[in-house]
């Protein structure tokens, strides 16, 4: 079973970063859409540069202190036990794990952007986060055998959100130009750190649904009526939280366009525009 504070840490972190790039892929884009490539990083502008790599050390130092925490402070140093890997906190081991790939990406792509001996294309780059996202995909799916009823349904839809973002990022390596598989890239990191609150609060915080409990260190519904509208609950989350950042990234959009539009996007839609009235004028004549 988890904890609260093991899905918040996380999600936290999956959460600013997807944002983040979420955000950044919108300005870079109304910007300038001609010149646009897909990254796997985004540079953070201003202050002379002193932040410019602020994401990656969230990636990395994140990473970092929450791999120590679950070697360190979970397993309170019991690593092995009578010469063996100690079974019973098998899963801090595996999430440890997880979290070395997410920070061996963060250290590999700091030490390809600052120094001249690692130098990476992006696609390469692109390549490594996904093979971090592999990792955690694996973690899930093969650890979420050992949840059952509503717990291991809400990991289930969980490692469908790894599945996306494995995805979209293995398709920024191949669509270096691409828009929308850049922005599809933030928006599933956003979601995965969504998802992780989400099941933080309802499975092990305060939005426990109806007729489940924990008991005995495990999360039990009383029947499997109730176990069934506990599934439905988390269909119905899932739903509303990708419809929240649907909409969230349509307003961003149209902000970014107003913000920071480059006129060769403003002069597109503006043809756009032009092209439709005259449609619809034709449409009026053909009629009459």
């Amino acid at each position: 079973m988890g904890s609260f504070m093991g899905h918040v840490l996380p999600g936290t972190l999956f959460l600013l970063v997807g944002l983040w790039h979420t955000w950044s892929s919108l300005v870079r884009h109304a910007s300038n859409p001609k010149s646009f490539r897909v990254r796997v990083w985004n540079p953070v502008p201003g202050c002379d540069g002193r932040f410019k790599y602020l994401e990656l050390y969230v990636v990395a130092i994140g990473a970092f202190i929450d791999m120590c925490i679950e070697l360190m402070y979970s397993t309170h140093l019991k690593f092995f036990v009578n010469g063996v890997l100690n079974p019973t906190h098998m899963n801090d081991f595996e999430h440890a794990g997880m979290l070395l790939m997410f920070f061996v990406f963060g250290v590999v792509t700091l030490l390809s952007e600052k120094t001249s001996f690692f130098p990476l294309p992006e696609g390469a780059l692109c390549l490594i986060a996904a093979v971090a996202f592999c990792a955690e995909y694996l973690l899930f799916y093969f650890h979420s055998t050992t949840h059952k009823g509503l717990e291991g349904y809400y990991h289930l839809l969980l490692v469908l959100l790894i599945a996306l973002c494995i995805l979209s990022t293995v398709a920024g390596a191949l669509f270096p130009t691409s828009f929308p598989v850049d922005l599809c890239s933030g928006i599933a990191i956003t979601l995965q750190g969504l998802w992780f609150y989400q099941t933080a609060f309802t499975l092990y915080g305060s939005m426990m649904p109806e007729g489940c409990q924990i008991k005995e260190n495990e999360i039990s519904c009383h029947s499997m009526d109730y176990e069934v509208r506990g599934e439905l609950l988390a269909n119905f989350q899932l739903f509303s939280l990708v419809l929240g950042v649907l909409v969230a990234v349509v307003i961003l959009h149209v902000f970014a366009i107003s913000r920071f539009g480059h006129s060769d996007l403003r002069s597109v839609h503006a043809a756009e525009d032009r092209l439709d009235r005259i449609k619809v004028s034709n449409a009026f004549v053909l009629e009459d």
